[in-house]
């Protein structure tokens, strides 16, 4: 099998060291490694396949050689060596916000839309962490009725927030038990004890920028120009996995049957949904794999087209490292 150059761009962070846990997992056919940092962490040492590989320093000259970069950084650092990487010659698979919603870059969940990564011009884009489990969830319902709008409340872990999340949340619960106060740095308001309705600045109409990106994401992702998105994103104290609250509103009625058979059947999900056995998908199920775990499926009670469901997917993986690597696998293929 032909082996690949894979360079992390951003590998000291969260989303960077579980792509290193990722390619390992899915035997991903690396040749080499190409650890991507700041200048203060070249030098350092990373552990892949049981070897140590040094940690390089981003720049324009770092991507030489290589096939395919996987972005783990912010959208000024994406933006600032995305012309480097395709003057290279690399293709890069980029977890920023940076060039979502460029027309010319394929925005791709490969359970969804493996197709639009044939029309890629050296930069590919993962989507949106919340929009991935989501559409995931979802998008088999369209082989029934295309979805005509949706209404979703996503429950985001703190984890979403960078390694720093989980910390002060721990750091809050600990001080609260012993009587102390905390303030905090990583969250607007105290996390432990609490939801925090906004993930994300102001955008349009009251909506923030991370509640726009179900919308705006989801049309290009599903092939949906009209789709229409009213979106609530709230913080929660869980450590690990997003949920999401959803109901999908279609032109025609669709029936639970209906849609309990399509997830069963959608590459990527699993269906857990036995209210009576008080089985349903919850955050510590799905956290540290990669499935899309789908449940709660009723009728909308406001909408005689209408379906809703809940659904939690590991946020870290499925919602950034491992879909990326998905479409770096639909590369190599």
């Amino acid at each position: 099998m032909k082996q690949y150059t894979v360079a992390i761009l951003g590998a000291t962070g969260a989303v960077g060291q579980e792509m290193m846990k990722v390619l390992e997992e899915r035997n991903f056919p690396v040749g080499k490694l190409v650890p991507l940092a700041s200048a203060r962490s070249a030098g350092k040492k990373l552990t892949f396949k049981g070897q140590e590989v040094t940690i390089q320093e981003a720049c324009d000259d770092a991507f030489a050689g290589v096939d395919i970069v996987l972005g783990a950084a912010e959208n000024d650092i994406a933006k600032r060596f995305a012309p480097a990487i395709v003057k290279a010659g690399a293709v890069f698979v980029d977890n920023s916000s940076a060039f979502r919603l460029d027309p010319k870059v394929p925005l791709i969940v490969p359970e969804v839309n493996p197709e639009d990564v044939a029309w890629h011009n050296g930069i590919i884009s993962n989507p949106n962490c919340s929009t991935i489990i989501t559409v995931t969830a979802v998008n088999a319902l369209n082989s029934i009725a295309p979805i005509r709008a949706m209404t979703a409340s996503t429950y985001q872990a703190v984890s979403g927030a960078g390694a720093g999340g989980p910390v002060e949340l721990m750091a809050e619960v600990e001080a609260l038990r012993e009587g102390k106060t905390y303030e905090p740095r990583i969250f607007s308001h105290q996390i432990a004890y609490n939801l925090i309705p906004q993930i994300g600045g102001e955008q349009v109409d009251g909506y923030t920028s991370e509640e726009m990106k179900m919308q705006n994401e989801g049309r290009k992702i599903m092939h949906l120009p009209e789709l229409k998105v009213t979106c609530t994103c709230v913080r929660v104290p869980v450590v690990r996995s997003h949920s999401i609250s959803v109901s999908c509103h279609f032109d025609v009625p669709v029936t639970v049957e209906q849609v309990r058979q399509a997830i069963a059947k959608a590459p990527g999900c699993v269906l857990v949904d036995d209210l009576s056995k008080k089985m349903y998908p919850m955050p510590l199920d799905t956290s540290d794999q990669d499935l899309v775990f789908v449940g709660r499926i009723r009728p909308d009670l406001t909408d005689d087209c209408g379906i809703a469901l809940w659904c939690c997917g590991d946020q870290v993986r499925k919602g950034a490292a491992t879909n990326a690597i998905q479409i770096a696998e639909l590369l190599v293929k």
